[in-house]
């Protein structure tokens, strides 16, 4: 960065698409000369874009749409860092025709993910904000047997669709629980880790079967045009009576108006989203059901995870900028032809 400086008589310049945590956007600030969201603006595509005009690193949030219509003028741009692990919001190809790398931030938020997952499944399983809900309206009388009757989880089946490294950190706290754990993925994992007692160790199943036998399915699976609506009417109907859903992947995997005709007729007979299609906009037959739990995309957070996604962001463009390839890059082929910022040589 040094010589990209002296090259060229200005600091490579960074645009910050929200706002982040101060002392580490001062620590950015030290770095660069950094366009930042200080007041947290929803910025148009438009504003954006004139921002990036002279740009050479975009720091962008999973709420931000990096596609090619914004992509298009941004001549210095030569790396976009999402703060996620999630990417469905990069148009990878977009991002490597311009020669641009795209990084993410995989890792660093696996297990407080994961303690949402099962933030969610409990609270689906066991009412809680339909009951508190009632309780703060007033309502609570007396005790009474038959009151916001839940569902068993301890040793009850897990199901887990998609078990990448989130998938793998929920189901390592079901054995706490003592629940037998179902996965699917395309392919068995190989071998199994040392952690897993013998009898506890997940299974692979087909995913038709996942959706028999499992008492609480959590979706895991990353968001592609692929796995749009994998989860449907006719996969809903698959469900188990009694069942839960739980999905903290991304909005579209599962068909939200399906879920909400679905959860009406107690086929599963709850739901836990982190997620949903077209947030935050949420689809309006879930709104008006006591036995969804909804929560505003904040799976990861907690303020250590977050915290560790800003650095891991910061670190990526900061290699790139430096012309060190990262670790998590999202389109490595366009390393060796990628744009090598401002004044690099």
């Amino acid at each position: 960065m040094a010589q990209m400086e002296a090259n060229t008589g200005r600091r490579p310049r960074v645009v910050v698409t929200r706002r982040i945590f101060e002392d580490l956007a001062q620590e950015l600030r030290g770095r660069f000369d950094v366009i930042d969201n200080q007041d947290d603006e929803d910025w148009s595509t438009q504003q954006l874009r004139e921002r990036l005009a002279d740009a050479d690193a975009l720091l962008t949030d999973p709420g931000r749409r990096v596609d090619a219509s914004l992509l298009e003028g941004c001549a210095r741009l030569c790396v976009v860092s999402n703060i996620a692990v999630g990417f469905n919001n990069i148009d990878l190809e977009a991002c490597t025709r311009a020669r641009i790398v795209a990084t993410n931030t995989p890792d660093v938020l696996n297990d407080a993910t994961a303690d949402h997952a099962w933030a969610l499944m409990l609270a689906a399983a066991r009412r809680v904000a339909e009951s508190d809900r009632w309780t703060r309206a007033g309502n609570w009388r007396r005790f009474a047997l038959d009151s916001f009757l839940g569902i068993d989880v301890f040793g009850a089946t897990l199901g887990v669709l998609g078990m990448g490294r989130i998938g793998r950190a929920i189901a390592r706290r079901a054995q706490g629980f003592c629940m037998p754990v179902l996965y699917h993925n395309r392919n068995p994992l190989a071998g199994q880790d040392a952690e897993w007692a013998p009898a506890q160790a997940p299974r692979w199943v087909e995913r038709e079967r996942l959706l028999h036998e499992a008492d609480f399915l959590i979706v895991v699976v990353p968001y592609t045009t692929a796995t749009h609506h994998l989860i449907g009417a006719k996969e809903l109907a698959q469900m188990k009576p009694g069942s839960v859903l739980v999905n903290i992947a991304r909005g579209g995997i599962v068909d939200d108006a399906a879920l909400a005709q679905a959860l009406r007729l107690g086929r599963p007979a709850a739901a836990g989203l982190d997620v949903m299609e077209n947030e935050p906009h949420i689809f309006p037959g879930l709104l008006a059901l006591d036995n969804v739990v909804l929560t505003p995309h904040i799976a990861s957070a907690t303020g250590s995870a977050r915290r560790a996604m800003v650095r891991r962001a910061i670190e990526n463009l900061t290699q790139v900028l430096r012309n060190e390839r990262p670790d998590a890059i999202l389109n490595g082929e366009v390393w060796e032809r990628r744009r090598l910022g401002t004044g690099a040589q």
